[in-house]
């Protein structure tokens, strides 16, 4: 049993602190965080990437460095009077040229951090981690916490990556520096400009480039929900916990259901058997990476991970942190209606989309011709 006594003492230190830091904080979730952290009463200290586009950041107030995580001194400037860090930063992707990045920054990167806290004598350190490091639905039942991964199923290098990183946390954890995780699903929503692999599937499907759907499940949230969940393991989670951040179970089939039905499109009927397409896109990107010497279309890691069921428990972060998420149905409308303003559909497809009426009105329809260009050399790199 946890006590609730302790859990009060550092809510209480985190709110009077002077400061809080978040790594990635330019980022689809970090800046979310950030936002969160901001209603809540908190100064923030941003820890931004060199060279990475900070415009979601735009018009908040916090305290701005620029940064890399692999740079010890870097990260022991960024903790000076800092109460409680918020590690998010990572490579949140499925391919890259060099392998080696994902463990640089997610692990060598995670261990700067840790030592940075230690060293500064920060009150807690809160770890995005991810589900990717949990086990799978099995027997009909979601996985959860408590649910242990088989290393099978740690497809690709972001996954192993991030498990590494894990285990550094908790060890860290075991040493006497206060940590909590959080374990998010698949968020999606505004202000995804990468997009994520969450967001690119949204994306795809608006350009209807997703003809067939996978026999997979998945757990759907909105980035909102996710950020506010950090802010509540950093009030309210006990040392060393794990907390999945998550939002409603649904058959991949469901959610591609759901845009078609709220952006007035079609939905796709055939249905493939991951297992089967497997073979034809690990072929694929075997040519298109190391012949084209280009990222892949398509990575093999997505779908090796529909061979699974992808669903989640949140009744712990429910339970003990008063964690609450919007329907699926919202969020999902919510990403779709920002990439659409955003310039991330092609206008036959933001016309289609208009004419159904279904979408809102909020959605300035004259999408940037520059940025559906810039979007789609970005996406064939």
């Amino acid at each position: 049993m946890h006590d609730a006594h302790k859990v009060m003492i550092v809510a209480d230190v985190v709110r009077g602190s002077e400061s809080v830091l978040v790594t990635g904080a330019s980022g689809f979730i970090g800046s979310a965080v950030v936002r969160a952290l901001i209603d809540d009463g908190y100064r923030v200290r941003a820890l931004c990437e060199p060279g990475r586009d900070d415009d979601n950041l735009e018009g908040l107030t916090v305290e701005r460095i620029v940064g890399d995580i692999r740079d010890p001194a870097t990260l022991d400037d960024a903790v000076v009077d800092v109460s409680t860090v918020f590690h998010l930063a990572a490579i949140y992707r499925f391919w890259a040229a060099d392998p080696d990045l994902f463990y640089d920054v997610n692990v060598g990167g995670t261990m700067n951090v840790i030592r940075a806290a230690e060293r500064a004598g920060c009150n807690r350190l809160v770890y995005t981690s991810t589900v990717a490091t949990l086990g799978v639905a099995e027997d009909g039942r979601p996985a959860s916490e408590d649910s242990l991964v088989h290393f099978e199923h740690l497809f690709g290098h972001y996954k192993r990556s991030k498990y590494l990183a894990e285990h550094e946390v908790l060890r860290a954890g075991a040493t006497g520096l206060p940590v909590v995780l959080v374990h998010p699903t698949f968020p999606v929503g505004e202000r995804d400009t990468a997009p994520t692999p969450t967001g690119r599937t949204i994306v795809e499907f608006l350009n209807g480039r997703i003809p067939a759907y996978v026999d997979t499940a998945l757990n759907v949230v909105h980035v909102d929900d996710v950020a506010r969940g950090h802010v509540l393991a950093a009030q309210r989670g006990a040392p060393g916990r794990s907390y999945v951040l998550g939002g409603e179970n649904m058959s991949l089939r469901a959610m591609l259901e759901t845009l078609a039905d709220v952006c007035g499109l079609a939905a796709p009927r055939v249905r493939l058997s991951p297992r089967m397409v497997l073979p034809i896109v690990r072929s694929a990107e075997w040519f298109e990476s190391t012949v084209m010497k280009r990222e892949p279309t398509l990575p093999s890691e997505p779908v090796r991970m529909a061979t699974t069921r992808m669903e989640y428990d949140t009744d712990r972060v429910r339970r003990e942190l008063g964690y609450s998420s919007m329907p699926a149905r919202t969020a999902l409308t919510r990403a779709a209606r920002w990439f659409v303003a955003n310039g991330f559909v092609k206008e036959a497809r933001v016309e289609r989309i208009r004419r159904s009426g279904k979408l809102g009105p909020e959605i300035d329809l004259r999408a940037d011709a520059a940025r559906v260009q810039a979007h789609e050399g970005a996406r064939r790199r």
